[in-house]
């Protein structure tokens, strides 16, 4: 009887946070649909990427299977920093963010459901369509695979990692340029195992270790950015 009563309120706390990420991730989902454009522009971006770098460069296949593993993931990079400013925008500006602020609900919770959300509705696409990119700039089939998982680990800590340059310049009218300096420094990591990780499948060298370090920078992620973005946004909002 006493062990029933003991697991009940872990029981309740748990299916509390459960239901609070579930209905912020719903919530800005819903909030991103109405917005279309939003979603649409990384992807646009993400496109041209690759259709302008062959004619800035060279048309030559060979040189561009070279170059394809670090262009579309420059361009993946670049089009999830593209959409970080508006992560805490909106919610800033019709007083949401700070009521959430101020109430008892878990603020880890919420703000790693609204990071979620991001990134379902930006590093998930990019990942989906980096096959089409990869075809386009030539990248052989045996690198394929490697590009999509490596995209699918390590687009979640993009948008975490930005997620804290966003809450740090969330109260200022032009932050988009202050993220990029904030944040691009710290995707280098991603960005240089990512594009070892390309490359070892292309070549056919094991890439597990590539795939490890991503996973890892992930967890390290979805444990601390939480924390970082929560004290960022207090001291923007109190600021």
């Amino acid at each position: 009887m006493s062990e029933m009563l003991t697991n009940e309120p872990v029981q309740s706390s748990e299916q509390t946070m459960r239901g609070l990420f579930l209905a912020v991730l719903k919530r800005d989902l819903l909030l991103s649909y109405r917005r279309r454009s939003d979603l649409v522009n990384p992807l646009i971006f993400f496109l041209m990427v690759a259709t302008l770098f062959p004619l800035g460069v060279s048309p030559e296949p060979d040189f561009l299977a070279q170059l394809a593993p670090g262009v579309v993931w420059v361009a993946a990079l670049l089009s999830t920093l593209l959409s970080m400013d508006s992560v805490f925008r909106s919610d800033f500006e019709d007083g949401t963010l700070e009521q959430t602020l101020l109430s008892p609900q878990p603020l880890f919770v919420v703000v790693l459901g609204k990071v979620i959300a991001h990134w379902m509705l930006t590093g998930l696409p990019l990942a989906l369509l980096a096959p089409v990119l990869g075809i386009m700039l030539f990248l052989p089939d045996g690198g394929m695979g490697g590009l999509m998982i490596s995209l699918l680990l390590g687009t979640p800590t993009l948008s975490l990692v930005g997620a804290i340059g966003a809450a740090l310049t969330v109260g200022l009218r032009k932050g988009g340029v202050l993220i990029s300096l904030l944040v691009l420094p710290l995707y280098i990591p991603v960005l240089i195992f990512g594009t070892s990780a390309v490359q070892a499948a292309v070549t056919g060298l094991p890439l597990g270790g590539y795939l490890a370090l991503l996973g890892a920078m992930l967890a390290l992620g979805i444990v601390m950015a939480p924390l970082a973005i929560g004290a960022a946004l207090r001291i923007s909002v109190s600021g």
